[in-house]
């Protein structure tokens, strides 16, 4: 036995039954002690930082949903740990953050400049990308190139045809359509008479104011087909071109039509020009006019020598009469001078007026038996 050892703490190995009769026990052999090695030193573990500790949920703070029950276990109580001294934290060195690797860009190295970096950007190397983006950019701005150049094309042709429209249809038929309605307050050879000094005199008056003898003499004078044609006598301009072939005195064709646009709408020189707008005019007014305005309308415009324009001016200053008292004699006077006003006089007459005058009379007479004035006279109407 050890003697370390307490005998209480050795165990009876003597079974109870035999215990009484048997002689005292011999004691029990030793046990062998194993050997205690001390036990090997920890590593030391490096003191962690300590984080930061999260919040306790409490059971008070836990809301039950709608619908369940309470739980049946009572909270939970924490006892309460002795107040430990706080740890000292170290903080820690920061983490360092790597950005992600940047594309290489094409970075021209500075030039050294002495007044600093230049301001004018160097080209970056294009990506396929953006040379389409470029190309389409290119066919698209020549797309709207082209649209441009067709527009000012077409604005141009679209202006040119409504220049040309309103001064040769709209103006011409507005001006016509207004001289239908009044007599012309002036014309062009009125102005011209009065920038020569001449003191104009012009009183215009109706048709049924007017002696019918200046309607058949003019008629019988200037153009005797006045009523069957429609502006052009053309079978006056076939003879008129025979006579001028022949040589001679210059014979002319224009009807009172003729006369009456060149009055009211034109200058009195003589040139291709103002005879195409002539003819023009002529042909308008046959359109829109009656025949019976456009013998007034010359009537009224008609020029009989030293400013006298007009039937009425031209009785009154030549006769001291009123159109409507003309007689016939006076009538073939004044359509005797009409072509040529301010070298022939009507009031004092010179031999070929009045053989002229003779020869209107005696036509004049034939205009009315054969009613050839019908289109400007009523009472020329047949009945």
């Amino acid at each position: 036995m050890n003697p370390d050892e307490d005998p209480k703490d050795t165990p009876d190995e003597t079974p109870p039954e035999n215990r009484a009769e048997s002689d005292p026990p011999a004691p029990p052999p030793e046990p062998e002690i194993p050997e205690l090695t001390p036990p090997e030193p920890e590593p030391e573990v490096e003191a962690a930082v300590p984080l930061a500790a999260e919040p306790k949920l409490r059971e008070e703070d836990i809301q039950t949903p709608f619908g369940e029950p309470p739980s049946p276990f009572p909270p939970r109580v924490e006892a309460e740990l002795e107040a430990e001294p706080e740890p000292e934290y170290i903080e820690a060195p920061p983490e360092s953050y790597e950005l992600p690797p940047e594309e290489p860009s094409y970075q021209p190295a500075p030039a050294a400049f002495d007044f600093g970096e230049p301001e004018i950007p160097m080209p970056q190397t294009q990506r396929r990308g953006d040379k389409q983006r470029a190309r389409d950019a290119r066919i698209n701005l020549d797309l709207d190139l082209g649209r441009i150049k067709r527009r000012k094309r077409y604005g141009l042709f679209l202006t040119t045809v409504s220049v040309l429209f309103i001064a040769f249809v709209l103006a011409p038929v507005t001006w016509a359509g207004a001289y239908l309605l009044f007599d012309p307050p002036s014309t062009l050879l009125m102005m011209q008479r009065a920038a020569e000094g001449q003191t104009i005199r012009h009183q215009p008056v109706p048709i049924n104011r007017m002696s019918p003898h200046i309607v058949r003499a003019v008629i019988a004078a200037e153009d005797a087909n006045f009523c069957t044609h429609d502006g052009f006598d053309v079978e006056a301009i076939q003879d008129a071109m025979r006579a001028n072939a022949r040589g001679g005195r210059t014979r002319g064709a224009s009807t009172i039509s003729q006369q009456t646009a060149k009055n009211l709408f034109l200058w009195p020189e003589r040139s291709w020009v103002r005879k195409g707008f002539e003819t023009y005019f002529t042909a308008l007014i046959e359109f829109m006019w009656p025949k019976r305005r456009i013998i007034e309308a010359y009537l009224n415009a008609a020029e009989w020598g030293d400013g006298n324009f007009g039937v009425e001016a031209a009785a009154r200053s030549r006769f001291g009469v009123s159109a409507a008292d003309l007689t016939p004699l006076q009538a073939a006077r004044l359509a005797a001078v009409l072509p040529s006003p301010n070298r022939w006089s009507a009031e004092s007459p010179g031999p070929y007026v009045r053989r002229r005058a003779a020869s209107i009379v005696e036509r004049a007479r034939i205009v009315r038996n054969e009613r050839t004035a019908s289109c400007a006279l009523i009472m020329d109407r047949p009945s």
